[in-house]
């Protein structure tokens, strides 16, 4: 039984993880919010609103790019005035990425649609099971094989 259910949840990260669901919904989240944004540059324009400022180094793991990915699409981001850089005090040689105003208010938008299109996808479900999925949902990615002191 304990194999069947790990191997349930395996599975269905397994969807949820694949590359073309992540693009679907990025380009769903991201679809006219301006000059910029897409679903290549999205990854790097939520990782800074996680992170904060940081370098396109410190940046690259927690997106899943290496530092020229990064790079490349945090410059389209710059010239649609959503990313901003600046020299970081703790290395002269490196430059800080952060979002600009406007950055900031396109990820709130996304943030907005995306909050929405769970709770549509969950409209079906009864509210008390919706809220008791949320629950488990968060606990296993805060407790479980997820956690970030993993």
């Amino acid at each position: 039984m304990e194999n069947e259910v790990g191997q349930e949840i395996a599975d269905a990260l397994g969807l949820l993880l694949r590359r073309t669901t992540r693009e679907r919904l990025y380009r769903g989240l991201t679809e006219g919010l301006g000059e910029g944004v897409d679903e290549l540059t999205y990854p790097v324009l939520s990782g800074l609103a996680r992170t904060g400022p940081c370098s396109a180094a410190e940046l690259a793991p927690e997106v899943g790019l290496d530092r020229s990915g990064v790079t490349r699409r945090a410059s389209r981001l710059e010239a649609a005035g959503l990313v901003r850089r600046e020299p970081d005090p703790a290395d002269r040689r490196a430059a800080l990425l952060i979002l600009t105003a406007q950055g900031e208010r396109v990820m709130a938008e996304s943030r907005r649609r995306l909050a929405a299109h769970i709770e549509a996808a969950l409209g079906s479900w009864p509210p008390a099971e919706a809220k008791a999925f949320a629950h488990q949902l968060h606990r296993f990615v805060t407790d479980g094989p997820f956690a970030s002191d993993r």
